[in-house]
């Protein structure tokens, strides 16, 4: 299992696609955003779930952690059934979130991968991205990153996708 974590706009997604091409056999993705785009409609701007302030702050509440820990236990659970498995994941708590979630992943053999960028190019990326909220790129830039242990990182701002991939690639068994 890889676990690649980076904020927003931090490529994240691109280094996946990459990986799935450079490494050898078939790996699946999934993301945060897959978990988010599943939940209710009902769920976005509501104080159980997510909450997206105006300058690009995330909140997320009882409704979304209960989600994620069954999200992340299937995901687990595949894992452990023999799949190989990337998960593209926001540490909003920093350090928190990558316990929370390497609680759920113990006994597997996970690669924890972080995914510098700096703030000025993630938020020079949100911006042609249109699709998030301004200003959440330079906010999670470094908090996703804070007390975090990673066994490789990478660095977008000026490295391409399949580059990091590459990276990456010489760590995983």
């Amino acid at each position: 299992m890889i676990v690649v974590n980076g904020g927003s706009s931090s490529g994240k997604t691109g280094i996946t696609r990459c990986l799935q091409s450079v490494l050898p056999q078939p790996w699946i993705s999934l993301g945060v955003d897959d978990l988010i785009e599943a939940l209710p409609a009902r769920m976005m701007q509501s104080d159980g779930g997510v909450e997206l302030g105006k300058d690009g702050e995330v909140e997320v509440g009882s409704d979304f952690r209960e989600a994620e820990s069954a999200w992340t236990a299937g995901i687990a659970a595949m894992a452990r059934a023999g799949g190989r498995i990337i998960i593209d994941d926001v540490f909003l708590g920093g350090k928190e979130s990558q316990d929370r979630l390497r609680e759920r992943l113990e006994g597997l053999d996970v690669l924890w991968v972080g995914v510098r960028c700096d703030p000025e190019v993630a938020a020079g990326r949100e911006i042609a991205r249109g699709d998030r909220v301004p200003g959440m790129a330079a906010s999670q830039a470094e908090k996703v990153h804070k007390d975090v242990v990673y066994d490789v990182e990478v660095d977008t701002s000026h490295t391409e996708s399949v580059e990091c991939a590459r990276v990456i690639a010489k760590h995983v068994a």
